[in-house]
Formats: C-alpha cells, sequence, structure tokens
C-alpha cells in the first residue's frame, strides 16, 4: 500500500471576504440591476466566507484576453507549485533528488512545457525524475493524481512520488458573461495548490517533519513522518454516460467558459451513493465503518447531495463545509486541503480505522480513494 508522507496547502497572500469580492464583480461585470441582484444572492447563498486570489481585484478587473490570462496563470502557478512542493518535501523529510515521480494536475490553464517541467531544475529534482502531467480533470483532479500516484508506487514500491495541484480559478471568470453557470462560478471558486508526497511499500522515506512543530487546522503540514499519515488501500474510478455536458469547459478567445448543468446536484444524489457502496462492499466496509470522510467541497448543494446519498450524519462532512467557507472551491486541489486538515486535526482518526477521498469532476465522473490509518 502507498504511505502518505505529507501533505502541503499553500494559498496566495492576498485574501478578500465575499463581500468585497462581489461588490468587485458587479462593479467589473457593469450587470443589468436584475443581474447585480441575482448575483448579490448567488454570492450569499454559496457558503463562502472569503477567497484567496492571485491577482488583486484590480488587477483582475483589467485582464483582457486568453493570452493575458494565461500568462497570469503561468507566473501565479509556477509561484505556488514551488511552495507548495518544497513545503511537502520538507515536511516528509525527503530530498528532491529522491523524488522519483512527479504528477501534476490543472485545469484552470495552459502551460507546454507543463508546470512540473518548469519546476524541475528550480526545485533540484533529478534530470530523469519521471513527469505526469493531468489536464482535463477539473474538480476530480486531486483525487485522481492521488489514486495514479498510487497505481505507480504498485509497480515501483521502492519509489518516492510528488503530486502538484494547482488551481487559479480567478483568472477564468469571464466578464461579459451574465449566465447563472458564469454567476455561480464566480460566488464559489478560490485559488491555491497543494502538494502530497508518498513512498511505496517498500520505500523508507525521510526523517519526516520537527516533532516539535505545531499541528493543527493552520498548520500547513497535514502529516509527517512524527505524524503518521494513512495508507492508500484501493481506488476506483466511475464515468456516467451521457453526462459529458454537465461539467466542464467551453473555449473562446477570452478564455475558459463553465459549463456548470442545474442537474449536476440531482445526478449526484442519484447515482453517487450506488458507486461508494459497491466500493467499500469490495474492501468488507459500509458507510458507517468510514472513519474520515474527505469529500471535495463542490458547493452547497452538491454537498448535501453527497450527504443525502450516502445517508451521512451531518458531521461527516463538517471538514468540507468548513474549507469552502474559510478559502472557497479551489477546483482539484480543495480536497488535497482538507486531507491536510483531516490530518492535521487534534482527533486524527484512530489506528486502523477508514477514510475515503472522493471528488467529481467533468466525465461526469467520480474519483474514489480508500485509506486507512
Amino acid at each position: 500500500m502507498t504511505r502518505i508522507m505529507a501533505v502541503h496547502g499553500v494559498l496566495p497572500p492576498r485574501r478578500y471576504t465575499q463581500g468585497e469580492i462581489t461588490r468587485a464583480v458587479e462593479a467589473t461585470c457593469r450587470l443589468p440591476r436584475d443581474d447585480r441582484r441575482l448575483l448579490e444572492r448567488v454570492h450569499a447563498a454559496s457558503g463562502v466566507n472569503s477567497r484567496h486570489l492571485i491577482l488583486p481585484l484590480e488587477e483582475c478587473a483589467r485582464l483582457d484576453g486568453f493570452g493575458a490570462r494565461n500568462d497570469a496563470y503561468v507566473r501565479g502557478a509556477l509561484d505556488l507549485g514551488h511552495e507548495a512542493v518544497k513545503g511537502a518535501l520538507d515536511r516528509a523529510g525527503i530530498a528532491p533528488g529522491e523524488v522519483d515521480l512527479v504528477i501534476s494536475t490543472s485545469v484552470t490553464g495552459i502551460a507546454a512545457p507543463s508546470l512540473e517541467a518548469r519546476l524541475a531544475a528550480r526545485l533540484g529534482l533529478r534530470p530523469d525524475v519521471k513527469r505526469l502531467p493531468l489536464f482535463g480533470l477539473g474538480c476530480a483532479g486531486g483525487a485522481a493524481g492521488l489514486a495514479r500516484m498510487h497505481d505507480y508506487l504498485i509497480g515501483y514500491p521502492h519509489h518516492t512520488a510528488v503530486l502538484l495541484s494547482v488551481e487559479l480559478c480567478s483568472l477564468t471568470l469571464q466578464r461579459a458573461d451574465a449566465s447563472l453557470q458564469n454567476l455561480v462560478a464566480g460566488a464559489l471558486f478560490g485559488d491555491g495548490a497543494a502538494a502530497v508526497v508518498a513512498v511505496g511499500e517498500g520505500g523508507e522515506g525521510g526523517e519526516g517533519r520537527d516533532p516539535d512543530a505545531p499541528v493543527g487546522p493552520d498548520d500547513p503540514v497535514g502529516c509527517g513522518a512524527t505524524v503518521p499519515g494513512p495508507r492508500i488501500v484501493a481506488v476506483r474510478s466511475h464515468l456516467f454516460p451521457g453526462t459529458e455536458d454537465m461539467l466542464g469547459w467551453t473555449i473562446s478567445d477570452t478564455g475558459f467558459h463553465i459549463m456548470l448543468g442545474a442537474d449536476l446536484p440531482d445526478l449526484v444524489k442519484r447515482h453517487l451513493g450506488g458507486a461508494v457502496t459497491d466500493f467499500l462492499a469490495d474492501h468488507e466496509l459500509k458507510a458507517e465503518d468510514v472513519s474520515a470522510w474527505v469529500c471535495h467541497p463542490g458547493g452547497p448543494k452538491v454537498l448535501d447531495a453527497v450527504r443525502d446519498s450516502l445517508d451521512l450524519p451531518a458531521r461527516a462532512l463538517e471538514s468540507s463545509w468548513r474549507s469552502l467557507a474559510r478559502v472557497g472551491n479551489l477546483s482539484s486541489a480543495s480536497v488535497l486541503h482538507i486531507l491536510r486538515d483531516t490530518l492535521a486535526d487534534h482527533r486524527p482518526p484512530p489506528p486502523g480505522s477508514s477514510g475515503l477521498l472522493l471528488a467529481m469532476g467533468p466525465g461526469f465522473g467520480i474519483e474514489l480513494v480508500l485509506l486507512r490509518w
């Protein structure tokens, strides 16, 4: 089984309240009065209190065209990505030269060479490090990245792997689009990055974090060798045919335009429970056997649908609700931030207990990762 050695989440230094962002969007988009009222209602109902943005609000308003947006994405993603990977390696006590595979996932910009290639020398990775950039997985990218990391480490149990997720969602907001989908996206999504370091069954890993370093909900460590992380037991992907237009992007000269189906919460409510139940049953588990639910915070309606579909107690998704309120939806990075928070909790899951990390993304599909402490 794959051992998670460290999880490190980072956020841009600029933090704005939801009210500040609402007012900035109103001013930037120059919406008619009825659309402004709709925007205010959507923002107020989002469950988000604050978000971190890669650029100041006034600079976001001046961005024009896909090229300018993507240039800002590459600059910001490299800075946040470097901080995330370096922090995770430091916390795990693993040197950059020990890394055998680096996976990167992002869906809010395009980079070729990809992010991990541009960061390799800056981080001190070996020239022969294996690379796997992932694009198009959307909010499921963090969970899918963990799954592909696990697949690799099964085949190479003495190796060390790093997963990097960077999402700069603020750069995708469309100023001239008054559709409900764009308004909802503008109410939910924030910017952030996260990195995970893991070793295979035969790997020894590094010496780990300082045992005197603080651990708590605001500590960016998540876990280290002296704060044992869970092992990945099994993974599963599931696509739902005929739902390709439910979630994703369309592309124009101004960049990415959100596809966000109004029926998405209903789809989750109808189908997630069966997929999760079947996956757990294959490992002789039921939902009530899961001690930790690490769930992507797609938004209030999606979180309610997850809870209803799985018949979970209200407290099961507390970490997801807290993350949504504090930083918004970070797309693929969100579930890794919630994993970090779960591992840093002063009451972590007890040894031998099971956890389930799950996220949903374009396809429409779900990614499931079974954990054991």
